[in-house]
């Protein structure tokens, strides 16, 4: 069963229980996948979903630290809520150490020497860990593994 299949299996699950909230942040998931599709005329694969609850989850880390300095409690439990529906489709995450390993890895295949050659790295790291990996942490193992 693919990611998307699965996804809509949810949908229908949550609306038979429901439960408004989990079946908001689905709707919200399957509506994203939808307006990709439409505009780039593909079917989506389940990199690509996973890509898009990727992005989907980072709008909604940053939503819960902009309501949190802004003393909105309420709106940052709600985007709380989604951010946990959404955070079950993706895969398990690598560990701190393993994306280390793995940085050093590319940079050596790779051929990097400097902070000058992170545009290079960072491609080639992307191609390897997308949606293996937060990236937030790749790029710092990015950093680190360049610094002189």
């Amino acid at each position: 069963m693919s990611l998307k299949e699965r996804i809509n299996d949810d949908m229908k699950a949550a609306m038979r229980a429901k439960e408004a909230e989990r079946l908001g942040a689905i709707r919200l998931l399957l509506s994203a996948c939808k307006q990709k599709e439409v505009d780039e005329r593909i079917v989506l694969d389940d990199a690509q979903v996973i890509a898009i609850v990727d992005k989907l989850i980072k709008q909604r880390k940053d939503s819960i630290e902009a309501f949190v300095k802004a003393e909105r409690a309420d709106l940052a439990a709600k985007e709380q809520a989604e951010l946990e529906v959404l955070s079950v489709y993706l895969p398990v995450r690598m560990s701190a150490e393993e994306i280390q390993t793995a940085v050093n890895a590319i940079v050596a295949e790779v051929g990097a020497t400097g902070p000058g050659d992170m545009g290079k790295v960072m491609a080639a790291v992307k191609a390897q860990l997308a949606g293996k990996a937060d990236m937030g942490l790749v790029s710092a193992a990015v950093k680190k593994a360049l610094a002189p």
